[in-house]
């Protein structure tokens, strides 16, 4: 039963796409950095074994002593793996390549797709006072993926301007009517939002045409352009909104937290 003395918890929300190189471990972390300038308290939580979303924030390997592999299948407490960032605002819960073998051990284990849920749900969360929770998925419909599925109350998909882009989003919406289903019925789109747009490409426009027709309203109208700014970043070990605050990328990702924090109000009213 639920515990009506406890605040109301996170909006926790699963960037997902089985395909990689779509844009999502760059949208989660500049979403999340822009989220956080916008007066948000933001995890991001490092689902990916790459640890992409965790370099890109900052955090060397050598500092991920405790992560989302210990989150997952060990009891430990919540401040040791959630660690503040060189962003104000945003704090994350790292990966390494540990995680690979995660899939393997989540098989044996009867909560198996409930273990992130349970870990975010948790009492000591409360005193963080997030306001949203971003997991940054693995380029894969896995048994991780399924885990922030259970967890999340909403997927947003970042959908890359190139051809074949809408063919492969059937499978995750597969996928996201089979968790509401089995385990999470209240799991829905936040949105698809397209990445690495080229205005000159006639192609971009065909895919953002094609993606409005089909999806309607759950495509946000915030494009994000394909921009120069936005690779250079994370090789600096930065979100493109403190690399080049006034770069279209960066722009474009304010705009997108606008969108969805406007989005999350009319929602709850």
């Amino acid at each position: 039963m639920t515990d009506p003395t406890r605040p109301r918890g996170p909006k926790i929300i699963a960037i997902a796409n089985q395909k990689g190189g779509v844009g999502k471990t760059t949208t989660a972390i500049n979403l999340g950095t822009a989220l956080a300038q916008a007066g948000q308290q933001i995890l991001v939580v490092d689902l990916d074994p790459q640890g992409n979303a965790s370099t890109g924030i900052g955090v060397e390997p050598d500092e991920r002593e405790y992560t989302t592999y210990e989150l997952l299948l060990e009891d430990i407490d919540l401040g040791e793996v959630i660690r503040p960032t060189q962003i104000e605002n945003l704090s994350i819960v790292p990966a390494t390549v540990d995680l690979s073998s995660a899939d393997i051990e989540l098989i044996a284990n009867e909560k198996r797709s409930f273990l992130l849920h349970d870990a975010l749900r948790q009492n000591a969360m409360d005193a963080y006072a997030f306001d949203y929770i971003l997991v940054d998925c693995p380029p894969s419909l896995n048994l991780l993926t399924v885990n922030a599925m259970v967890a999340a109350h909403s997927v947003l998909v970042p959908l890359q301007s190139e051809f074949f882009a809408l063919e492969g989003l059937s499978q995750l919406m597969l996928t996201v009517r089979e968790v509401r289903q089995s385990a999470n019925p209240d799991l829905r789109i936040e949105g698809i939002v397209l990445t690495m747009y080229d205005a000159r490409n006639n192609l971009s426009a065909q895919v953002e045409q094609d993606a409005r027709q089909n999806l309607g309203d759950l495509v946000f109208k915030t494009i994000i352009p394909r921009n120069v700014r936005v690779s250079e970043a994370p090789s600096y070990a930065l979100s493109v909104l403190k690399y080049d605050p006034s770069s279209k990328g960066a722009q474009a990702y304010r705009a997108l937290a606008d969108e969805l924090m406007k989005n999350q109000t009319k929602a709850a009213a």
